[in-house]
């Protein structure tokens, strides 16, 4: 496409339009247009003409909860245009709804012809990435029916069905083939001098296996009222900064944004839950880590995350050994998909478990969820799948045996399964990739505070002395560990990892942050490491990069080496602030915070690492979700590390 997107987000649903409100269905790119539910494409085309032609934005879709633009039919300066149409488009659960209004600019009765033009190609969003990858789907077939009002579309592959209903008021006029299998929906309308003339379009979506009765709102001004009275609900009651009015601007923004990235999910007892999804428009379904930071963040604010993250998380905790699902007894599923390449197992991430610190998070946020709330009956109902938590750890993570949690790259998934899991991610300085099993760094972290969490929790709650007793020393021994094998004593560093002959991943990475989190170092160490992240080839001026330039492995336009990442540097300034380091807290702060306020209080999954005193605005990053849970949630984390200063 030529022109931008414009995501539009509520719940499990989104649509990506263009400046005229228009869906192109052009494959490909940094993020796909269309109308998408449970990862699946329910419009795939959706382009209004005027007269026969694509009429041009005079004012183009703006960001925000609901598209509005303003078209005209093209034309000269010699010639006005005869019409004004006013475009509006929110989405719903499930649906999508459009208001378009056309305005005649003569004097005189005038005949207007508008077409819609719809299609439902039911694409998996994992086909829409370009990754070069085809997926067979046999016996798979489209059908299309014309109703009374609209169209219906419908996929079936074997089991597997879903459709797409487009429903008009007034119904249209017509229902035209156009020979590519999209339906063209056309209406001729007779305006009066300078009149007016509306349609109103719905759209609902069936995902496979969806027997909700769900009901699709008249207008788009009806969808969007719904969603601002649930993101009123999220920010109502926070506590905002007011000496600080732009981290006050980025938390409220956060909280709205938290709010639309609701989705649906199950609990222990097949309970309702809604749980914050990792972001969109690629990730908008419960991935284990993101879920687990996200609730973390919020927790002092909205605790109503954790409460629903930990049940949902536990529901999908891992029984057996899976070899394709990368599952074990006592592990955190990583992500979970609903499409139809993954029901038909062509994408292993229906329930995948391939990470290595959804499991400790898991155990970090029921402690700190418990002690923060002071809920001690969540950690009761927890208590089984907290313990499988931890045997998890001990056992197939690789505490006992080994000393650290380890993974091993997943062939038909993910080679790396820490938070930095693009190929690649974890290298030397000098970019050469960790060989055999891989212990990074800052898991380990996440793994010393979960098993000193839930000894607290064992003593407080369960009433376990003896495991209380088990777990806090397994933390010392890690500790102890730690700090021998990955300090690097020329750089006065932790290493980013140990590779499978337990040599030093000598990159210098801002995964060393982490740890002042979790508080695995000495306050020695936790200082040297803390003042380093804030010297010129880590911090940027926008954020401390996820790799120190100067380094051969280093590019500031790489996912995971060398960009900025809003979540993990709130780790760090938490981190930061744990350690005492008050000032370097409020400096990494001041630089997320500005980043923010530069894009309209909104913080991006990722940017790019260009310095700031070079770049006066922070570079974007290009494939980057633009709405993301830990970077909605980050505002929050700094107003916890550093207040209002």
């Amino acid at each position: 496409m030529t022109d931008r997107h414009h995501l539009l987000v509520h719940g499990g649903t989104f649509a990506a339009v263009g400046d005229g409100g228009d869906i192109s269905g052009v494959r490909g790119g940094s993020s796909p247009d269309g109308l998408f539910v449970r990862d699946a494409r329910h419009l795939s085309r959706w382009q209004l003409t005027v007269d026969g032609a694509v009429p041009e934005a005079l004012t183009p879709v703006a960001d925000g909860d609901m598209a509005r633009c303003v078209l005209v039919p093209r034309g000269g300066r010699q010639e006005p245009p005869a019409h004004t149409l006013f475009r509006e488009q929110a989405v719903g659960d499930g649906s999508f709804v459009e208001s378009l209004k056309v305005t005649s600019n003569r004097p005189v009765p005038t005949t207007v012809r508008l077409a819609v033009t719809a299609d439902a190609d039911f694409t998996d969003q994992f086909e829409l990435r370009s990754d070069y990858r085809t997926y067979a789907k046999t016996g798979a077939t489209r059908s299309r029916q014309v109703l009374d009002d609209g169209v219906e579309f419908a996929y079936q592959r074997g089991e597997w069905r879903s459709c797409t209903t487009v429903t008009a008021e007034p119904a249209p006029d017509g229902v035209e083939e156009t020979g590519t299998g999209a339906r063209r929906m056309v209406w001729t309308l007779d305006l009066e001098p300078h009149g007016t003339a509306e349609l109103a379009l719905r759209v609902m979506a069936r995902p496979h296996g969806d027997k909700r009765a769900l009901r699709v709102p008249r207008s788009p001004s009806a969808l969007n009222e719904q969603l601002l009275a649930l993101e009123g609900e999220y920010v109502q009651g926070v506590s905002f900064p007011t000496g600080w009015p732009e981290l006050a601007a980025a938390c409220a923004r956060g909280l709205s944004d938290l709010a639309s990235l609701q989705v649906p999910a199950t609990g222990l007892d097949g309970e309702e839950l809604r749980v914050p999804a990792a972001g969109a428009p690629w990730f908008l379904t419960l991935l284990g880590r993101d879920a687990l930071l996200t609730s973390l963040f919020a927790l002092p604010y909205r605790p109503q995350l954790a409460a629903a993250t930990l049940p949902a998380l536990a529901a999908t905790q891992a029984t057996d050994v899976g070899p394709e699902s990368v599952s074990q007894p006592g592990k955190i599923v990583h992500e979970v998909r609903h499409g139809e390449l993954a029901h038909f197992g062509q994408v292993p991430y229906g329930r995948y478990y391939g990470s290595v610190d959804a499991t400790p998070l898991f155990l970090v946020l029921l402690g700190a969820y418990v002690e923060q709330t002071g809920d001690t009956a969540l950690a009761r109902r927890l208590e089984s799948n907290a313990r499988a938590a931890v045997g998890w750890m001990l056992d197939h993570g690789g505490l006992t045996s080994r000393g650290y949690l380890v993974y091993r790259a997943d062939q038909g998934g993910l080679a790396n399964q820490n938070w930095k899991d693009s190929p690649g991610a974890i290298c030397g300085a000098d970019g050469t990739r960790a060989s055999g099993p891989v212990m990074a760094a800052g898991a380990q972290g996440y793994a010393y505070d979960a098993l000193r969490r839930t000894a607290w929790v064992a003593r407080t709650v369960w009433e376990d002395e003896t495991y209380a007793a088990l777990l806090e020393q397994a933390a010392a021994d890690l500790r102890d560990r730690f700090q021998q094998d990955f300090w690097m004593r020329d750089h006065s560093f932790p290493a980013l990892a140990l590779d499978g002959e337990g040599r030093q991943v000598d990159a210098l990475a801002s995964d060393a942050g982490h740890l002042l989190w979790s508080g695995l170092l000495d306050k020695e160490y936790g200082e040297l490491v803390g003042r380093r992240l804030l010297e010129p080839d880590f911090f940027s001026g926008w954020g401390v990069r996820t790799l120190a330039s100067g380094q051969a492995a280093y590019h500031p336009l790489s996912y995971h080496r060398g960009s900025v990442w809003p979540h993990d540097n709130a780790l760090i300034t938490l981190g930061l602030s744990r350690y005492g380091l008050h000032d370097e807290a409020r400096t990494v702060a001041h630089a997320l915070v500005d980043a923010a306020t530069a894009a309209g209080h909104r913080l991006p999954e990722v940017l790019a690492g260009y310095g700031r005193d070079t770049h006066p605005e922070p570079v974007p990053y290009p494939h980057a979700c633009v709405r993301e849970s830990r970077s909605a949630a980050a505002p929050l984390a700094l107003l916890t590390a550093v207040g209002g200063a």
